[in-house]
């Protein structure tokens, strides 16, 4: 089993291209499908698609239990995800600025498919850079309080990100994060947010926008390819997919129209990465000229692919919960590097990375 997990077409991405696989498991498949799932926060995405293919009733009852259990977890969360929307609408009606949500709260309220069974872990909104701090001042006025107290965070997060630091009411759990753009103004890559916020849309739930189609899966994939070290995020790609499945079918040739609107936007390599990706891993329809185009205008190298090509899998994918291996950790560890190396340029991420591993290592002595 070790063997057929860790091939390239592996064992979790064998199913995801295709649930019916699963009319054939063992036990001790099934078993290892919920392991690997539930480390990667999409148990309850394994049940909505085997749903989807009218073969969830086919599981075994241990299985069906644990899906069962993984899906009101991520309804719950979802309601807990829709009820600080609906409270960060309160605090902040008459304020006189768009509030647009990101990520998962904008696929709740887009009502896209895949969000039904999507593990939420906290409310990313974007606004106006002008008006974050009035944002964040009456938020704090009405019992949000900010999870970054250190003096060093508080500084990295208003000088250096795209947004301010997290904030939580006093009486709920779930975080949110309040940014002014999508990328660190420190990356290489630099998006106008006036771009993004021309094209928003608007909604009927708790007056929130969203990103257009195009850019919130651009969003997406700078979040995961460039703003991230890929450690685990399945979860992410998956969203990826997913998206880029739904507007396809909403909208002809929407993947050409997204590669044309990255181009605008400059983010071209995140969405190369998106493409080529999701079609190899996930099987996402995706033709060889949109994937060549794409790499075309991102102007990513042939050794570059190659080793993205190495890592990426080896980083992106849950370990297989009995056999770690050491050249997935050196993998992940690459990449950790190459995100903060994107998002920082050396005079600032040498200090920020000695700070940061001075901390950790304060950190650990001390609870020694």
């Amino acid at each position: 089993m070790s063997d057929n997990f860790h091939s390239e077409k592996n064992f979790i991405f064998n199913f995801l291209q295709n649930p019916e696989i699963s009319n054939s498991y063992t036990k001790q498949q099934w078993s290892l499908l919920l392991r690997i799932a539930r480390n990667a926060n999409i148990l309850a995405h394994i049940g909505w698609l085997l749903k989807l293919k009218n073969i969830f009733d086919d599981a075994p009852s241990k299985v069906k239990d644990n899906i069962n259990a993984a899906q009101t977890i991520v309804e719950y969360r979802k309601q807990t995800a829709l009820w600080e929307l609906d409270r960060l609408h309160h605090a902040l009606n008459g304020i006189g600025t768009d509030i647009i949500a990101l990520k998962g709260g904008a696929y709740l309220i887009a009502q896209l498919p895949f969000s039904e069974a999507r593990m939420f872990a906290d409310i990313d909104i974007l606004v106006k850079k002008e008006k974050i701090e009035m944002i964040e001042d009456m938020l704090l006025k009405q019992s949000w309080k900010s999870m970054k107290m250190d003096d060093y965070d508080q500084k990295y997060y208003r000088e250096w990100s795209h947004e301010i630091p997290p904030l939580r009411h006093i009486a709920r759990t779930i975080e949110v994060d309040i940014h002014h753009t999508i990328i660190p103004p420190t990356s290489r890559l630099n998006p106008d947010p006036q771009k993004l916020l021309a094209e928003t849309v608007a909604s009927n739930e708790n007056g929130f926008k969203t990103l257009s189609s195009y850019d919130m899966t651009l969003h997406s994939a700078t979040h995961l390819f460039y703003d991230s070290d890929l450690d685990n995020k399945l979860k992410d790609l998956i969203d990826l997919d997913q998206l880029i499945t739904h507007f396809c079918k909403k909208e002809n040739d929407f993947v050409n129209k997204l590669i044309v609107r990255a181009g605008e936007l400059d983010l071209q390599r995140p969405l190369f990465y998106t493409l080529y990706f999701t079609q190899k891993l996930l099987g996402t329809k995706i033709t060889a000229n949109e994937l060549k185009n794409s790499k075309k205008i991102s102007g990513v190298s042939f050794p570059t692919v190659i080793l993205m090509d190495i890592l990426v899998p080896l980083a992106i994918l849950p370990e297989h919960p009995d056999f770690p291996r050491l050249t997935v950790r050196f993998a992940r560890w690459l990449l950790y590097i190459r995100s903060h190396y994107l998002r920082m340029p050396l005079k600032l991420l040498i200090p920020h990375l000695l700070y940061k591993s001075k901390t950790r290592w304060e950190a650990s002595k001390s609870a020694a």
